[in-house]
This record gives structure tokens, C-alpha cells and sequence, in this order.
């Protein structure tokens, strides 16, 4: 028990970071003595979808809280290098700040951009130069292979599309997408499941290159979609029960009706 500790009616960054390492000590929290970078690697993912939610949900008092609990992931695995004696926050912040002024040279030096696109631009090309990157390949295996599959996938894409490897229109994204299904379709009457996975992510990869095409997030796109599917999923339920349908015991036609009627309903 640490019974010495100030209490505050306002706490700063310096007061989180001594109650982090408080909780780290023998006389802290067992549970947070004992975490690992491999432990609660998760729970940063958690984190920072719920600050999504909160943008989502358009919440500043939510929003505050859940950047609160990501700042708090970043302090434990800071305390955690401190204490191996590796580096600690202000290392962080201190190469942070060095990352941002050398990569804003439109504003910390003689460079000018006027657009966004041109900062972008620029981004890339200081990014480029210093990670050391030599090609589009390096540049696209730098993307983690941590990341939603869909948002990895439009990443690597608008690389390749950077050095003109792309589609001159979206037509011929959308053309390849038929291309593709036309594959899954000769692989699932071959019966061979290594050629259906194989095929099915080259189908799902040329949708996320029509949704680059028409500036659509794929990963957003299909989040809306299942939201969609759910939204009309209850109502399909909600007419079933209302006319003594049994789901699994209904036909697929009777099933296709409630789907269409829900279709309707949820426009």
C-alpha cells in the first residue's frame, strides 16, 4: 500500500507518469506489475477502437476518456522499457518531436506546400529517405502485417499505384473484379479449398482496388455493411415472429420475401 501518495484536484503529465510507475513497484498494483508488452499488446487494440467509437459516436466526454486509456498504454509500455533501462517517455516524445519537424520541411524549413496533397507528397518522400528505402517493395513491406487485412491490402495498393502500377480507370478494377469472382466460381466447382482461399482473396483484393478508385475506405465500407446486414437482420426476425415463421424450419423463399421486405422497411 502507498500511503505517502499526493492527492490532487488537477493532475498533470508528470503526476501520470509517477502514478504509472507507483503501480509498477512491489508496493503497487499486482496486476500491473506484472504485465508484459506481450500481455497487454490487446488491450491497445481495445483502446484505440473504442477512441474510433467515440469519433464515431461523435462524443467529446467519451472521446476524452478513451484517449485517456490509450495514453495510459503508451505510459505502461514506456515504464515497462524505463524500468529494462532501454528508454522511457521522454525519449518518446523526444523523437517524436524530432520525426515531425524533419518531416514538416514546408514548415520547419525552406520547403512550400500549398496543398494537402503536396504535404503528402513530401511526407512520403522524407518517410523514404529516412527509413532507407530504396524501392516501392521495401516500401510496401513496411506496412505491418498487424493491420486489418482490408487496410493493409488499400496501402499496398496506393503504393504501387504511386510508380503508375494501377488501373488507368476505375472500369478496369471493376473488370478484374468480375475476372476474379469468375475464378472462385471454377475453383468451388474443382472443389479444391487451397484454390478457393486463394481465390477469394484475390476477389476481395480487386474490391479493395475499386474502393481506392472511388476514395472509398475498404475497411469502412464493409464495417457499414455488416451494420447494414444487422439492422436488416432483425427486422427479417421481427416479421417472422410476427407471423408464426420458424426461421430454420422456412424455406429460402419464404426467408428471400422477409429479406426484401426488409430491404424496403430500412431504406
Amino acid at each position: 500500500m502507498i500511503q505517502n501518495f499526493a492527492f490532487k484536484t488537477k493532475y498533470s503529465i508528470d503526476d501520470l507518469l509517477e502514478i504509472i510507475r507507483l503501480l509498477r513497484t512491489p508496493e503497487g498494483c499486482p496486476w500491473d506489475r506484472e504485465q508484459t508488452h506481450s500481455s497487454i499488446k490487446k488491450n491497445f487494440i481495445e483502446e484505440t477502437y473504442e477512441v474510433i467509437e467515440a469519433i464515431n459516436k461523435d462524443n467529446p466526454d467519451m472521446l476524452r476518456e478513451e484517449l485517456g486509456d490509450v495514453l495510459m498504454q503508451v505510459l505502461l509500455h514506456c515504464q515497462m522499457e524505463r524500468e529494462a533501462g532501454t528508454f522511457s517517455f521522454d525519449d518518446v516524445v523526444d523523437e517524436l518531436a524530432q520525426k515531425l519537424i524533419i518531416r514538416h520541411p514546408h514548415v520547419f524549413g525552406t520547403e512550400h506546400c500549398e496543398t494537402a496533397e503536396e504535404v503528402l507528397t513530401t511526407w512520403d518522400r522524407v518517410k523514404t529517405q529516412t527509413k532507407k528505402q530504396t524501392s516501392i517493395t521495401q516500401a510496401m513491406e513496411s506496412i505491418p502485417k498487424e493491420l486489418p487485412a482490408l487496410m493493409r491490402a488499400q496501402k499496398v495498393q496506393a503504393k504501387a499505384a504511386k510508380v503508375g502500377f494501377d488501373w488507368d480507370s476505375v472500369s478496369g478494377a471493376v473488370e478484374k473484379v468480375h475476372s476474379e469472382c469468375a475464378e472462385v466460381l471454377d475453383a468451388l466447382e474443382n472443389k479444391e479449398q487451397m484454390d478457393v482461399n486463394e481465390e477469394l482473396g484475390d476477389l476481395i483484393f480487386s474490391c479493395v482496388n475499386v474502393a481506392r478508385f472511388v476514395n472509398a475506405d475498404a475497411e469502412e465500407s464493409l464495417s457499414t455493411a455488416t451494420e447494414k446486414f444487422i439492422k436488416r437482420f432483425r427486422v427479417v426476425e421481427d416479421l417472422a415472429k410476427q407471423r408464426n415463421i420458424q426461421m430454420k424450419e422456412a424455406s429460402l423463399q419464404e426467408l428471400d420475401v422477409l429479406w426484401d421486405e426488409a430491404k424496403e422497411i430500412t431504406k
